[in-house]
């Protein structure tokens, strides 16, 4: 209890004069006891008690001696003016969230759509054989591909490019005396044949393609230049 007998200005045997400042350090002291006995400090999600025992306002970044410093925190206006900022940015949220929520459920059906048409088949069945040509006696390669489970033959012709040994991620390190020559149809895997990186003869009738719309069958055949020929 405060002695306020003795104070200047009070009789001997009176209450006393009590000043404002310890006047409100009562009131303070009447609430932070109010506030212990009603709000249960295991629910506050901002509360944390730190390895040195004392304790942490998360949502402040404020350090306290003890649960009723705390709470005298919690009535403060920093304290007040955060939870204020967190329960607009929530709600800001939430809206968001909604707005969300209203177009999933077109986006998933048109996701789902498309991942049904582009459901992988598996690698198409190949032949690869090797030859020279009769006049030149260059070296010529022809690759046979089939797409038997291909349902649009029509409107769906395999597509063919060539890709240096430095874009590939399969082989490391890369090999600069080989290139790739790629072919892809969906919903067929995309396969890759690892031919030698030279000179690629793209005149007539050597560089040839054919797509058997009716067998489903594709067909490239190509011929590498050699050096006596890129001389002349």
């Amino acid at each position: 209890m405060v002695d306020r007998q003795n104070r200047v200005g009070s009789k001997f045997g009176g209450g006393g004069v009590s000043s404002s400042q310890n006047s409100e350090r009562e009131r303070k002291d009447r609430l932070r006891e109010l506030a212990l006995e009603t709000i249960d400090l295991a629910k506050d999600p901002y509360l944390m008690r730190n390895h040195l025992g004392t304790y942490e306002c998360k949502l402040c970044l404020t350090l306290h001696t003890n649960e009723a410093n705390y709470l005298s925190h919690t009535q403060g206006k920093k304290h007040q003016s955060g939870l204020a900022r967190r329960a607009m940015m929530e709600a800001k949220l939430a809206r968001q969230k909604g707005e969300t929520d209203v177009m999933m459920p077109m986006r998933s059906t048109t996701q789902s759509s498309r991942s049904q048409t582009k459901v992988k088949i598996g690698r198409p069945g190949y032949e690869v054989s090797k030859s020279r040509d009769p006049e030149t006696n260059s070296r010529c390669l022809t690759f046979e591909l089939h797409y038997p489970e291909l349902d649009d033959a029509r409107n769906r012709q395999p597509r063919h490019r060539f890709m240096s040994a430095y874009e590939q991620r399969v082989e490391t390190p890369p090999d600069g005396s080989y290139q790739y020559l790629l072919l892809a149809c969906d919903p067929y895997e995309t396969v890759a044949f690892k031919i030698p990186n030279e000179k690629i003869d793209r005149g007539e009738g050597k560089f040839v393609t054919n797509w058997d719309v009716e067998a489903k069958v594709f067909t490239l055949t190509l011929h590498f230049l050699d050096d006596k020929s890129t001389k002349n």
